[in-house]
């Protein structure tokens, strides 16, 4: 084999459009870009993304990325890592300043995941009903504050 008689295989490289070459070969004359009109015209074509003034698709759609302001207000945290924290009653402040939790976060849940071996009090925090059993099963409780002295302990 010679580097000047490599070819590629029969059929997988379409032949090039020959414009301009004659009224016989489909693509005389106009050479394909038809009369007239911008797109006829040598370097005449608009920028990518342009739909000819109407607001086009790019600045239509949604940006991605935004994040609310209200998005991490409810935190999830599962039961067995109530046995890493080291407090007797637990609360809203405890899991933020153990890092359980985001600091941003208002509200917090504990769901029924994992096992809970020691007893805690939970106070001032929602509860799943597995939760609740898991927890009062280990010898805890649960204790709700009241609607107006939660609203007021998110405040300060």
């Amino acid at each position: 084999m010679k580097l000047n008689t490599i070819r590629p295989a029969k059929g997988s490289r379409p032949s090039a459009k020959r414009v301009g070459r004659g009224i016989g070969s489909g693509l005389g004359k106009t050479c394909g870009r038809g009369h007239k009109g911008q797109r006829a015209r040598a370097g005449g074509y608009h920028k990518v993304g342009f739909e000819g003034g109407q607001m086009p698709l790019q600045r239509r759609v949604p940006k991605f990325g935004f994040t609310s302001l209200n998005a991490k207000e409810w935190a999830e945290l599962r039961l067995d890592k109530l046995a890493n924290i080291d407090a007797e009653v637990i609360d809203l402040a405890v899991l933020k300043r153990t890092g359980s939790i985001p600091a941003v976060a208002k509200r917090v849940k504990i769901i029924a995941s994992g096992a809970l071996t020691r007893s805690v009090t939970i106070r001032g925090i929602a509860v799943t009903k597995g939760a609740r059993a898991a927890i009062e099963a280990a010898g805890g409780s649960v204790e709700m504050i009241e609607a107006t002295q939660a609203n007021d302990n998110t405040k300060q």
